[in-house]
Protein backbone atom coordinates (compact mmCIF):
# COMPACT_ATOMS: atom_id res chain seq x y z
CA UNK A 1 0.00 0.00 0.00
CA UNK A 2 1.27 3.44 -0.95
CA UNK A 3 1.82 5.91 1.98
CA UNK A 4 -0.71 8.70 2.25
CA UNK A 5 0.33 12.37 2.14
CA UNK A 6 -2.26 13.14 4.79
CA UNK A 7 -1.21 14.02 8.31
CA UNK A 8 -3.12 14.17 11.54
CA UNK A 9 -3.15 17.50 13.37
CA UNK A 10 -1.64 16.15 16.58
CA UNK A 11 -0.12 18.56 19.06
CA UNK A 12 2.51 17.73 21.66
CA UNK A 13 2.14 18.86 25.26
CA UNK A 14 4.42 19.35 28.25
CA UNK A 15 4.06 15.73 29.33
CA UNK A 16 5.21 14.53 25.87
CA UNK A 17 8.09 17.01 26.09
CA UNK A 18 9.27 15.54 29.40
CA UNK A 19 9.62 12.13 27.75
CA UNK A 20 12.19 13.35 25.22
CA UNK A 21 15.86 12.39 25.66
CA UNK A 22 17.84 14.86 27.76
CA UNK A 23 20.92 14.78 25.53
CA UNK A 24 19.34 17.09 22.93
CA UNK A 25 17.69 20.53 23.09
CA UNK A 26 14.02 20.84 22.18
CA UNK A 27 11.39 23.55 22.23
CA UNK A 28 7.63 23.18 22.09
CA UNK A 29 5.78 26.02 20.35
CA UNK A 30 2.00 25.88 20.00
CA UNK A 31 2.20 22.09 20.31
CA UNK A 32 4.82 21.74 17.56
CA UNK A 33 8.15 20.19 18.51
CA UNK A 34 11.44 21.78 17.38
CA UNK A 35 14.90 20.32 17.89
CA UNK A 36 17.64 22.91 18.31
CA UNK A 37 21.20 22.32 17.21
CA UNK A 38 24.12 23.27 19.45
CA UNK A 39 25.00 26.95 19.05
CA UNK A 40 28.07 28.10 17.12
CA UNK A 41 31.15 29.40 18.94
CA UNK A 42 30.41 33.13 18.44
CA UNK A 43 26.87 32.60 19.72
CA UNK A 44 28.28 31.07 22.90
CA UNK A 45 30.79 33.88 23.35
CA UNK A 46 28.09 36.55 22.96
CA UNK A 47 25.88 34.66 25.41
CA UNK A 48 28.66 34.33 27.99
CA UNK A 49 29.70 37.99 27.72
CA UNK A 50 26.18 39.35 27.95
CA UNK A 51 25.20 36.94 30.74
CA UNK A 52 28.25 38.04 32.72
CA UNK A 53 27.35 41.75 32.38
CA UNK A 54 23.69 41.13 33.26
CA UNK A 55 24.53 38.83 36.18
CA UNK A 56 26.97 41.34 37.68
CA UNK A 57 24.37 44.10 37.49
CA UNK A 58 21.49 42.01 38.84
CA UNK A 59 23.66 40.61 41.65
CA UNK A 60 24.85 44.09 42.73
CA UNK A 61 21.29 45.45 42.68
CA UNK A 62 19.84 42.26 44.23
CA UNK A 63 17.04 42.70 41.71
CA UNK A 64 16.43 39.12 40.59
CA UNK A 65 17.91 36.18 38.76
CA UNK A 66 19.73 35.71 35.43
CA UNK A 67 19.65 32.23 33.86
CA UNK A 68 21.02 30.84 30.58
CA UNK A 69 20.03 28.00 28.27
CA UNK A 70 19.38 25.23 28.58
CA UNK A 71 16.53 25.83 31.02
CA UNK A 72 12.87 25.16 30.29
CA UNK A 73 10.49 28.09 30.39
CA UNK A 74 6.98 26.65 30.54
CA UNK A 75 4.61 29.28 29.18
CA UNK A 76 1.69 26.87 28.73
CA UNK A 77 1.07 23.16 28.32
CA UNK A 78 1.92 23.50 24.60
CA UNK A 79 4.65 26.16 24.83
CA UNK A 80 8.05 25.33 26.34
CA UNK A 81 11.06 27.36 25.23
CA UNK A 82 14.73 27.69 26.14
CA UNK A 83 15.75 31.34 25.74
CA UNK A 84 19.47 32.01 25.47
CA UNK A 85 19.37 34.36 28.49
CA UNK A 86 16.51 35.34 30.77
CA UNK A 87 15.90 37.60 33.75
CA UNK A 88 13.30 37.12 36.45
CA UNK A 89 12.73 39.98 38.87
CA UNK A 90 12.75 39.46 42.62
CA UNK A 91 9.05 40.37 42.69
CA UNK A 92 8.26 37.43 40.39
CA UNK A 93 10.51 34.83 42.04
CA UNK A 94 7.48 32.58 42.50
CA UNK A 95 7.73 31.42 38.87
CA UNK A 96 11.14 29.85 39.53
CA UNK A 97 10.63 26.13 40.13
CA UNK A 98 13.01 23.33 40.94
CA UNK A 99 12.87 21.88 37.40
CA UNK A 100 11.87 24.86 35.26
CA UNK A 101 10.45 28.36 35.04
CA UNK A 102 6.65 28.44 35.23
CA UNK A 103 5.65 31.59 33.36
CA UNK A 104 7.04 34.45 31.31
CA UNK A 105 10.39 35.93 32.35
CA UNK A 106 10.66 39.71 32.65
CA UNK A 107 13.46 39.83 30.05
CA UNK A 108 14.36 37.36 27.31
CA UNK A 109 17.48 37.56 25.14
CA UNK A 110 17.83 35.53 21.95
CA UNK A 111 21.11 35.44 20.04
CA UNK A 112 20.55 34.81 16.36
CA UNK A 113 22.08 31.71 14.78
CA UNK A 114 21.70 30.66 11.15
CA UNK A 115 19.48 27.72 12.15
CA UNK A 116 17.23 29.59 14.61
CA UNK A 117 17.07 33.19 13.34
CA UNK A 118 13.65 32.88 11.65
CA UNK A 119 12.16 31.20 14.71
CA UNK A 120 13.61 33.86 17.06
CA UNK A 121 12.57 36.80 14.88
CA UNK A 122 9.03 35.65 14.05
CA UNK A 123 7.58 32.71 15.96
CA UNK A 124 9.22 33.20 19.34
CA UNK A 125 8.79 36.98 19.16
CA UNK A 126 5.02 36.47 18.78
CA UNK A 127 5.02 33.83 21.52
CA UNK A 128 6.88 36.06 23.97
CA UNK A 129 4.48 38.91 23.18
CA UNK A 130 1.48 36.61 23.67
CA UNK A 131 2.70 35.75 27.18
CA UNK A 132 3.68 39.37 27.99
CA UNK A 133 7.45 39.15 28.36
CA UNK A 134 8.21 42.76 29.37
CA UNK A 135 11.41 43.15 27.36
CA UNK A 136 12.85 41.18 24.42
CA UNK A 137 16.36 41.56 23.05
CA UNK A 138 17.65 40.24 19.74
CA UNK A 139 21.45 40.02 19.49
CA UNK A 140 22.54 39.78 15.88
CA UNK A 141 26.18 38.63 15.56
CA UNK A 142 26.16 39.13 11.76
CA UNK A 143 25.04 42.76 11.96
CA UNK A 144 26.74 43.33 15.35
CA UNK A 145 23.58 44.90 16.75
CA UNK A 146 21.32 44.48 19.75
CA UNK A 147 17.63 45.31 19.32
CA UNK A 148 15.74 46.13 22.53
CA UNK A 149 11.95 45.80 22.41
CA UNK A 150 9.30 46.37 25.06
CA UNK A 151 5.93 44.71 25.39
CA UNK A 152 2.67 46.44 24.48
CA UNK A 153 -0.79 44.90 24.23
CA UNK A 154 -0.30 44.88 20.43
CA UNK A 155 3.06 43.09 20.50
CA UNK A 156 6.63 44.30 20.86
CA UNK A 157 7.70 47.85 20.13
CA UNK A 158 11.34 48.50 19.25
CA UNK A 159 12.91 50.93 21.69
CA UNK A 160 16.22 51.04 19.84
CA UNK A 161 18.57 49.01 17.69
CA UNK A 162 22.02 49.53 19.20
CA UNK A 163 24.83 49.47 16.61
CA UNK A 164 28.33 48.07 17.09
CA UNK A 165 29.58 51.37 18.56
CA UNK A 166 26.50 51.78 20.80
CA UNK A 167 25.78 51.07 24.44
CA UNK A 168 22.80 48.83 25.21
CA UNK A 169 20.39 50.04 27.87
CA UNK A 170 17.45 48.24 29.39
CA UNK A 171 14.02 49.64 30.08
CA UNK A 172 13.38 47.25 32.98
CA UNK A 173 16.87 47.09 34.54
CA UNK A 174 17.58 50.62 35.78
CA UNK A 175 21.18 51.79 35.41
CA UNK A 176 22.17 48.76 33.30
CA UNK A 177 24.32 49.41 30.26
CA UNK A 178 26.85 47.40 28.26
CA UNK A 179 28.90 48.37 25.19
CA UNK A 180 27.90 46.44 22.07
CA UNK A 181 31.30 46.03 20.41
CA UNK A 182 32.92 43.74 23.04
CA UNK A 183 29.90 41.41 22.91
CA UNK A 184 30.70 40.48 19.31
CA UNK A 185 34.51 40.37 19.40
CA UNK A 186 36.00 37.41 17.59
CA UNK A 187 38.02 35.09 19.82
CA UNK A 188 41.82 35.38 19.93
CA UNK A 189 41.93 38.88 18.44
Amino acid sequence: MKPSNQQADIKFNYYDYTLLPEDKRYELIEGDLFMTLSPITLHQLVSMRLEHALSDHVHKKKSGLILVAPIDVVLSDEDVVQPDILFISRERKGIVGEKNIQGAPDLVVEILSPTTADRDLVIKKKLYAKFAVKEYWICNPSAKTVEVMTWTDKGFKTVQVYPENGIVRSEILPDFSVPVSPLFEEPFK
